[in-house]
C-alpha cells in the first residue's frame, strides 16, 4: 500500500492553510506527499450560516496566509484581483467582507487543491500499523457515500475537523426531532419546518443575535430569544484586547502554568465567546424598542432564563423554562427550537482512540503535535483543539497562517525519522 507523507483529516480552512504552505514548500523543491479527506461532498464553510447581510468579525488580511506571507498567490488581495473586483472592493473602505464573499475566497483557494483532496469519504478510526514492536505508520480508515471503507497509510496526521454542535443535557432526549436543531444547521433545517410560527432561540453569542434577525425579518414568526444573562455584551475588538489573537501571544499562553492558562482565558473569553459585535446588538435593542413604540409586542427576550428540561408533543416542543432570578417555572410550547449554543472539540479523541494508550492524556506541545511514547513514529498534529493550551486564538481564523507554519517546521524535522536510517537503534523519536 502507498505511504503518504502526511493526511489531512478535514479540508476546512485550518488544513487548506497547511496544503498552500505545502504546496509553497514544493515551488521551494521540498515535496511532501499529502492528501486531504473530507466528509462533505464539496467545499463548503458554514453553509448553513450564510445569512445575508453577515460579515466577518476579523480582518480580511487574517486571511489563509498573509501574515505568513504577504507575496502568496492564495491571499485575499488577490482573490479579488482574480475576480476583478479588487477596486470595487478598495471602494467598500472596510476591512470586513462580507461572509458569502469570504467563503468564495475559501472555496475559489480550496479549487486549486481538488487533487490532493478526496472529497465525500468519512473518517471514522485511525489504526497503528506496527513493525518490529513499534508504531511505524498510520492506518486511516474512512468510509465513502456508497458505505464502501477506504483504508490509506501515512508517516504524520494533522487533525483538523473543527468543533461539533453543543447539545446541552436538558435537550439530549430530543436529538433526533427534527424540530430541534443547532445554529450550525439553521438553514437547512429551517427550510424543512412547516411554516413555523413561534421558535426559540437558545444562547447569547453572535450566531443567536444573528439568527434572531433573520427570524425578524420572516414574516409571521414570534422568537423568544432565551439567555441565562442579563444583557448583550459586545465583543472587545480594541487594539491592545486584539494583540490576544497575535502569534507571540501563543508562546506566553503556552508558556504559563495551566492554572494561569485557564484564568487567560476567562478574563479575554469576551472576545470570542456569547459576545456579538455591538451593531448588531444594537440592531436588536432597536427591535424590542420599537416594540415599545408600536405596542405590538412580537418577540420577547428571556433573560436571565434557563431551559431545564424539554419534551416533544404532537403540536411542538415543550421547553420548562426557569426564571434564574424568582426561581419560577413555565412551560412554553414552540414549533421550532435553534441551538445556539457552541461547539465541543473532542472529537480527535473518538478517531484516536485505536492509538490513545500511546497519547499520553492527549497532551500537545508548542508547535500542536501529540506527545507521543517511544515506541510510537508518526507525527499526529491538532489544529484547532488545543485552546487550553494555545489560547482563544486556536479555533479562530486569526492564527491559521502562522499555525501552519509552524507545523510545516516541525513536519521538516520528523522527515529525519522517515528516511531510512543505516542502524535501527539510532532513529529518533521526532
Amino acid at each position: 500500500m502507498h505511504i503518504h507523507d502526511l493526511i489531512g483529516i478535514g479540508f476546512g480552512p485550518s488544513n487548506i492553510a497547511l496544503a498552500i504552505a505545502l504546496d509553497e514548500q514544493r515551488q521551494a523543491g521540498q515535496a511532501k506527499d499529502a492528501l486531504f479527506i473530507e466528509r462533505q461532498p464539496c467545499f463548503a464553510w458554514h453553509p448553513h450560516m450564510l445569512l445575508e447581510n453577515a460579515h466577518m468579525q476579523i480582518s480580511f488580511l487574517k486571511d489563509l496566509v498573509t501574515p505568513r506571507n504577504p507575496g502568496s498567490r492564495y491571499s485575499f488581495l488577490n482573490y479579488l484581483h482574480s475576480k476583478g473586483r479588487l477596486q470595487d472592493f478598495i471602494n467598500l473602505q472596510t476591512f470586513f467582507p462580507s461572509r458569502h464573499e469570504f467563503n468564495d475566497y475559501l472555496s475559489w483557494t480550496a479549487s486549486h487543491f481538488e487533487h490532493q483532496c478526496t472529497y465525500g469519504e468519512d473518517v471514522f478510526e485511525v489504526l497503528p500499523e506496527t513493525d518490529n514492536d513499534e508504531v511505524a505508520y498510520l492506518r486511516v480508515r474512512s468510509r465513502d457515500e456508497s458505505g464502501a471503507v477506504q483504508e490509506r497509510l501515512t508517516r504524520s496526521l494533522v487533525i483538523s475537523v473543527g468543533g461539533a454542535p453543543n447539545v446541552p443535557e436538558c435537550f439530549a432526549g430530543l436529538k433526533d426531532d427534527p424540530r430541534v436543531f443547532h445554529s450550525s444547521h439553521y438553514l437547512r433545517e429551517l427550510a424543512k419546518q412547516d411554516a413555523p410560527k413561534r421558535i426559540a432561540v437558545i444562547g447569547a453569542g453572535q450566531s443567536a443575535a444573528e439568527i434572531f434577525l433573520d427570524l425578524h425579518g420572516r414574516e409571521g414568526i414570534q422568537v423568544d430569544l432565551i439567555s441565562r444573562a442579563w444583557a448583550f455584551k459586545p465583543s472587545d475588538d480594541s487594539p491592545f484586547v486584539n494583540e490576544i489573537f497575535n502569534p507571540e501571544y501563543t508562546d506566553y499562553v503556552f508558556n504559563n502554568p495551566t492554572g494561569q492558562r485557564e484564568a487567560l482565558l476567562q478574563e479575554y473569553k469576551s472576545t470570542n465567546y456569547s459576545a456579538p459585535d455591538l451593531a448588531l446588538i444594537q440592531e436588536i435593542y432597536d427591535v424590542f424598542y420599537q416594540q415599545k413604540v408600536t405596542g405590538q409586542a412580537r418577540h420577547r427576550f428571556r433573560r436571565r432564563h434557563e431551559v431545564t428540561s424539554s419534551e416533544a408533543g404532537p403540536e411542538g416542543v415543550e421547553l420548562n423554562v426557569r426564571d434564574l432570578e424568582t426561581g419560577h417555572t413555565d412551560i412554553t410550547r414552540y414549533d421550532a427550537v435553534v441551538l445556539a449554543t457552541g461547539y465541543v472539540r473532542d472529537t480527535h479523541k473518538q478517531l484516536l482512540a485505536p492509538v490513545a494508550d500511546y497519547l499520553p492524556e492527549f497532551a500537545v506541545n508548542r508547535h500542536y503535535q501529540l506527545y507521543t511514547k517511544p515506541e510510537f513514529k508518526p507525527a499526529i498534529f491538532l489544529q484547532g483543539s488545543c485552546e487550553p493550551t494555545h489560547g482563544l486564538s486556536d479555533t479562530l481564523l486569526s492564527i491559521l497562517a502562522a499555525r501552519t507554519s509552524e507545523i510545516c517546521d516541525a513536519l521538516d524535522h520528523a522527515a529525519a525519522f522517515y528516511a531510512p536510517s543505516p542502524c535501527k537503534e539510532e532513529a529518533t523519536t521526532p
